[in-house]
């Protein structure tokens, strides 16, 4: 069964003019990657019909699958070049680790859900990932047996920055994700300079919360 209809194709190179280029958008990598990963094969059957449309869609256990302008405009803060190694935090639905398979050398993806791990993972390897392990475990504690890491991506908001994750960033390293209480949080981009957090304020977002069974100190 292919992935794609003629009308999909045409709908997500709609999203990508409409949704980010003519928003400010200008990576060309992650403009191409999102031209060519099929965001409805990620999106339950019941919202498929609004794949491509501009908001978070529900996927199941209380989480989305975000808005296509945000996971672009976080892929971009990531600045990736193809070689990286990347811990992404929240698999979802599986879309943002298909992107970051595309862009990275290496994806390794943790999700709390069990049962979104296990759709994502079937997801994925329908889509051709190769370069990419799904784990199940806490977010918050990231996946130290693989770090250091050149680039973290986060999908859920965290009220501070998680020192855990903080630390299995390689120097130089730069994490991407929303932090701040549901009513108000903004995007902040990472970068790890001379062992500490360089933070540079994006934009407003909303995402669901970043939940473990452990508090997250701040970074000092």
């Amino acid at each position: 069964m292919p992935l794609d209809s003629p009308l999909e194709i045409a709908q997500r190179a709609q999203m990508v003019e409409t949704q980010m280029r003519r928003r400010g958008v200008r990576d060309a990598r992650v403009l191409e990657a999102m031209a060519r990963v099929p965001r409805h094969v990620c999106v339950p059957l019941e919202y498929r019909g609004q794949s491509y449309e501009d908001h978070p869609i529900p996927i199941g256990e209380g989480q989305t699958i975000s808005q296509p302008f945000i996971v672009a405009r976080m892929l971009e803060a990531l600045a990736l070049q193809g070689d990286e190694t990347i811990l992404e935090i929240g698999t979802g639905s599986g879309y943002m680790t298909a992107l970051l398979s595309m862009l990275g050398r290496t994806v390794v993806s943790v999700e709390r859900h069990g049962s979104l791990a296990n759709v994502a993972s079937a997801t994925l390897a329908q889509l051709g990932c190769e370069n990419v392990t799904v784990l199940v475990g806490d977010g918050c504690l990231g996946w130290p047996q693989r770090a250091p890491y050149d680039a973290i991506v986060v999908s859920a908001a965290a009220p501070i920055l998680p020192r855990a994750l903080f630390e299995q960033l390689r120097e130089r390293g730069r994490m991407v994700l929303p932090v701040g209480p549901e009513e108000s949080q903004e995007l902040q981009l990472i970068r790890k300079l001379d062992g500490r957090p360089q933070i540079t304020l994006m934009e407003g977002c909303r995402f669901v919360p970043l939940v473990s069974g452990a508090p997250n100190p701040r970074v000092e």
